[in-house]
């Protein structure tokens, strides 16, 4: 577990997310007045080129290939069992568009796989099964918790991604299926789209340890400062922890239904290691909601702290404007210009108004300290 808040202060943090939010609003008035199924790639534009990759495998052998051409998709799907097509970069509509054509996939589908920040959903077409869910990580160089949009098209014998930019959390399943004695080489697509859905759920886990660390963090700089720093890592935190929960929430009813529906391209044995999923996410969600309320007692131990310091300073300062207030009428009285003013005369006049100024401070402080003031 790391030790180190992130390098990013905050308030830059929460501008750099924001920043990311506009353009994406922005970018979606593309869309506006356009017919169903237009291909129009929603947000932001994430790598400068496409990147195909294709994985086939059987009990036999595994194969890994970097794709030029979209048709070469097709003389893969003949020569293995499975085979997993990952798509990084979702600005090229056209090779988007060449991948659903190849593949049979819905021009609807086709539309919100380019229009990234989609919530969470699972949509059965009978011959295949989309689904859609967001990756998230903690962002080190941001200090902010990232998340990525991952669109999975299960069809029969083949799978596709399509994911926002190149890497991921994937690399132990790549390593699973170079692995000759892998189970996941025995299993059809099905198994696969689960063991990829199960890694990204698994992932939540380590993004929510990077999210107690920074409140561990965050909670002994409270009780030590109080600070205006820590009030905006902790509104942050907050915002993260919102983010979370719509990415993650939506997860149950998706998961469940995939777990307990009859899917076409999803076979029994499948569902019933979705139903371990299922467990996962409910654990994330429980997670999540526990660490909204310790950030929201956080947040509301933080108010009170600076009312108290408020309310202390006030006080202070009460005490010395009471503790002048007499001695500003006796320096008033003595500094007014009457001629007849016996007491200026008197040689031990000065030391007398002196002498009664001081016991009147002592007097007012011996009556705090009985108090316990201070």
């Amino acid at each position: 577990m790391k030790n180190d808040m992130p390098a990013l202060h905050p308030a830059h943090a929460t501008r750099h997310r924001r920043k990311s939010e506009k353009k994406v609003l922005r970018s979606r008035h593309k869309s506006i007045g356009q017919p169903p199924g237009s291909l129009i790639h929603i947000g932001e534009q994430k790598v400068e080129k496409t990147e195909i990759t294709a994985i086939g495998y059987d009990e036999k052998q595994a194969v890994t290939l970097s794709v030029g051409n979209v048709e070469e998709c097709l003389a893969l799907k003949e020569r293995f069992k499975v085979l997993w097509i990952d798509v990084a970069g979702l600005h090229e509509t056209g090779v988007i568009e060449k991948i659903g054509e190849l593949f049979g996939i819905d021009p609807l589908t086709l539309e919100d796989i380019l229009h990234t920040g989609q919530r969470p959903k699972v949509e059965d077409f009978e011959r295949y099964l989309y689904l859609t869910l967001q990756m998230l990580d903690f962002n080190q160089e941001h200090g902010e918790v990232g998340h990525e949009q991952l669109s999975v098209v299960v069809g029969p014998g083949w799978i596709i991604t399509f994911q926002e930019r190149p890497g991921d959390m994937f690399d132990p399943v790549r390593q699973r299926i170079d692995s000759p004695n892998a189970k996941l080489r025995k299993h059809e697509a099905d198994f696969l789209a689960y063991t990829l859905v199960d890694a990204v759920v698994d992932h939540y886990f380590s993004t929510l340890e990077e999210i107690e660390n920074r409140i561990d963090l965050l909670d002994a700089d409270l009780v030590a400062t109080f600070s205006q720093e820590s009030f905006n890592a902790l509104n942050a935190l907050k915002r993260e922890l919102i983010m979370f929960r719509k990415a993650v929430w939506p997860l149950r009813e998706i998961i469940g239904s995939i777990s307990r529906d009859d899917f076409a391209v999803v076979g029994d044995l499948v569902e019933h290691y979705f139903r371990d999923v299922y467990d996962h996410v409910i654990l994330v969600i429980d997670t999540v909601e526990v660490f909204r309320e310790i950030v929201t007692s956080m947040h509301e131990t933080w108010l009170a702290g600076v009312n108290n310091r408020m309310n202390e300073i006030m006080k202070f300062l009460t005490m010395i404007a009471t503790i002048f207030m007499p001695l500003s009428f006796i320096a008033g009285v003595y500094g007014m210009n009457f001629r007849n003013m016996p007491e200026l005369n008197l040689w031990w006049g000065y030391y007398a108004v002196l002498g009664l100024m001081l016991l009147i401070v002592f007097g007012f402080l011996k009556y705090y300290r009985s108090r316990k003031w201070y």
